[in-house]
């Protein structure tokens, strides 16, 4: 019989990969054979309302081995990778405390990076200065918001392409919170919450036409199992356009379909497009940002 990961010195596994690649049934797998136990890293599968169009586990996996931070975040509510480091810390802390093993799983890089100690410290940002700059991105565009961080922070202004909304937002958000340059933050390193030298790491790296396939197939189910009734409820909760929960794939996409600007069949088209750009923007992430420590496994089966 082969002897469990935590008999071998294994404090925790990591599996990485892009959607649709078998992240969930590898873990669920390993789960069920070395007495583990599940924490979401996927920064949607963290939001209720959308089970099956996050691709979240089944009722059926769920039951089976324990799984946490799935579904716990309501749609309308503000979350970072802050907020999921220290609840994920908290969740790995009470499953070791169990003598179970930690498996943290999803296609949330960032999500991996705070974990094992690869992001700065940075400041709490306010609801109101996050959901404002949001909303005016939304309706003015990123140049004056570019123009407003190369007044308040010209030297990372220098720094950031006049294309990279997300950084320049990000910048922009500190400086305001904080009154201090997203750069003093930078060099302050969170502690690692998992080892990884300690750790099975592994990333999960399907061929990219059985990826395709998986996508289209997978997109085609989710509507069968109701994530049309998803979009509806989530849809009348009037949750701002800005809040993460609205950029799941195939809200947008749906959201057409529901108010008569689209066929279902071109909504299911262009969702699937949209997914199959995310998982090449994961894959390239992961191919760059993960370092030796972890394993890359092509998992074609």
């Amino acid at each position: 019989m082969e002897q469990k990961l935590l008999q071998q010195g294994i404090s925790a596994v990591l599996i990485a990969g892009p959607t649709a690649s078998g992240k969930s049934a590898l873990a669920l797998e390993m789960a069920r054979q070395h007495g583990g136990e599940i924490v979401n890293a996927d920064s949607m599968q963290v939001y209720g309302v959308l089970d099956r169009l996050t691709a979240r586990p089944d009722a059926q996996d769920l039951d089976a081995v324990p799984h946490h931070l799935y579904g716990h975040v309501p749609p309308q509510s503000a979350y970072s990778t802050g907020i999921w480091v220290e609840q994920a810390t908290d969740a790995i802390a009470g499953i070791r405390a169990r003598g179970a093993l930690p498996i943290v799983v999803g296609g949330t890089g960032l999500y991996f990076r705070a974990l094992t100690g690869g992001l700065s410290d940075m400041p709490t940002i306010p609801a109101a200065i996050r959901d404002d700059l949001r909303a005016r991105l939304e309706s003015e565009g990123i140049e004056p918001l570019s123009a407003e961080l190369a007044r308040l922070d010209p030297g990372m202004a220098e720094r950031l392409r006049p294309a990279d909304r997300q950084r320049i937002l990000r910048a922009l958000e500190v400086i305001l919170a904080t009154g201090r340059s997203i750069a003093e933050f930078q060099g302050q390193g969170r502690p690692a919450i998992i080892d990884p030298s300690s750790a099975r790491c592994l990333v999960l790296e399907p061929p990219r036409p059985l990826l395709h396939a998986r996508i289209n197939t997978r997109f085609g189910k989710m509507i069968q199992d109701g994530a049309l009734e998803e979009v509806e409820r989530l849809l009348a909760l009037d949750v701002p356009p800005q809040h993460p929960a609205m950029k799941a794939i195939g809200v947008s996409q749906l959201a057409q379909y529901l108010a008569g600007h689209l066929s279902l069949e071109q909504a299911v088209e262009l969702a699937r497009a949209a997914t199959r750009q995310y998982a090449k923007r994961q894959m390239t992430w992961f191919r760059n940002q993960l370092d030796q420590d972890w394993v890359r496994l092509m998992h074609d089966n």
